[in-house]
């Protein structure tokens, strides 16, 4: 039996987010610079996200570039913008005939021009599409977000417009990036590393997290539907006993 058949349809997260890392290290391991250790990561990209909209995954968001990726030789963050543009002209076929809907999420005013231009022109030409949304995190950092979350409704509090009695959860998810998304029910992350590297903090606070050794242009469809039946193993309990579910 393959391992997408195991997959049950009611058990399925309605939220994956993957923080795709080892472009570099697998460039590295093979000899090739590190701008081919990209290229070949954005094939991993298809693969995935194509698989993902196969099983009916109704989100998927994918930490593309943070905000402390422009720390990064100015050489490799160039390219990476060039990839970013030349990836979305090259998958908006992928997009339109697997009904997904793309979206974006970040500071994307740092982003340059030519990417701001291709990346709106191809969220408003997916925009109708229905089976999925694909999340790109760009220039994304989660204390970034939720420093900007915090200035907002501050000044919401000093405009009289709210008080700060009206301040809850709610509220807060208003003001995040992720507005329009649900929370993360599974977060990957590849190359073997354990850590979260300031990716949606407050949308990861029930997230099963599944760690792998496997370097981002490696990770397969195959690796995908380990973690997910995984996922499915695993008992979510949201704070409350075995015995209350």
């Amino acid at each position: 039996m393959d391992l997408q058949s195991q997959i049950e349809d009611k058990k399925l997260p309605q939220h994956i987010a993957i923080i795709m890392d080892g472009n570099g290290r697998w460039a590295k391991k093979h000899g090739y610079l590190r701008a081919i250790g990209h290229k070949k990561g954005s094939k991993a990209v298809r693969e995935i996200v194509e698989a993902c909209a196969k099983i009916n995954i109704p989100f998927l968001t994918l930490y593309a570039f943070s905000t402390e990726n422009w720390n990064r030789p100015k050489l490799e963050v160039e390219t990476l913008m060039k990839l970013l543009v030349s990836s979305l002209k090259k998958e908006i076929k992928t997009l339109q005939d697997n009904d997904i809907k793309l979206n974006a999420i970040g500071n994307l005013e740092s982003l340059p021009k030519k990417a701001q231009k291709e990346l709106l022109d191809v969220i408003s030409k997916t925009k109708q599409n229905k089976r999925m949304t694909l999340t790109l995190a760009l220039s994304y950092g989660a204390r970034e977000e939720i420093t900007k979350t915090i200035r907002e409704i501050s000044l919401k509090v000093k405009n009289n417009l709210i008080s700060p009695l009206d301040i809850d959860e709610r509220l807060v998810n208003e003001h995040l990036y992720t507005n329009n998304l649900p929370d993360v029910d599974l977060l990957i992350r590849t190359s073997g590393e354990q850590r979260i590297s300031n990716f949606l903090l407050w949308q990861i606070a029930y997230a099963e997290l599944s760690f792998t050794d496997t370097l981002w242009p490696d990770f397969t469809k195959k690796h995908l539907f380990e973690a997910i039946l995984n996922y499915q193993n695993r008992e979510r309990r949201f704070g409350k006993t075995s015995e209350q579910l």
